[in-house]
């Protein structure tokens, strides 16, 4: 008999104000990456994107306030359905050395005038990451995303 490790999942959606190309673009595209990851941060900070969007690519990002307090993700792309869905495995560390492998499964679909995009991330170790994720991580991402298509629309 096999122990099985118990993991938690997340879902959440945002109605962003643009087409599922701009999203989904905004999403995967390395340039348009380093610039919304840093909107709405107080201070900016260091941040390195690198994207292969193919199946079998990795997109690695590498951000902090500082060098020696880097946050580091790679994700490997299992799945690219153009604007439609995305799926990755994700591997990430902190800069206190934890690491976590979960994976995430993004579709991007046309609703009322824009696009509602839908998160799906699972595989997460305890409850409190999971909910990080939920109230802070994937919050930030989604508000940096809608400001920066704000901003390439010049709303």
């Amino acid at each position: 008999m096999t122990e099985q490790t118990k993991t938690y999942d997340l879902r959440m959606t945002r109605l962003i104000p643009a087409t599922p190309d701009e999203v989904f673009d905004a999403y995967t595209d390395a340039h348009k990456q380093a610039i919304w990851f840093s909107l709405l941060s107080e201070e900016p900070g260091i941040v390195e994107i690198d994207v292969d969007l193919r199946v079998g690519g990795e997109q690695t990002a590498v951000w902090g306030p500082s060098r020696d307090q880097l946050f580091r993700e790679t994700q490997v792309f299992k799945v690219i359905d153009r604007p439609n869905h995305l799926v990755t495995t994700s591997s990430g560390s902190s800069p206190d050395g934890m690491t976590m492998t979960t994976e995430v499964d993004v579709t991007f679909e046309e609703q009322d005038g824009g696009t509602l995009m839908t998160v799906v991330q699972t595989g997460f170790p305890t409850e409190e990451l999971r909910d990080f994720f939920s109230s802070m991580a994937w919050v930030g991402a989604f508000d940096r995303i809608a400001a920066y298509l704000e901003q390439e629309r010049g709303l």
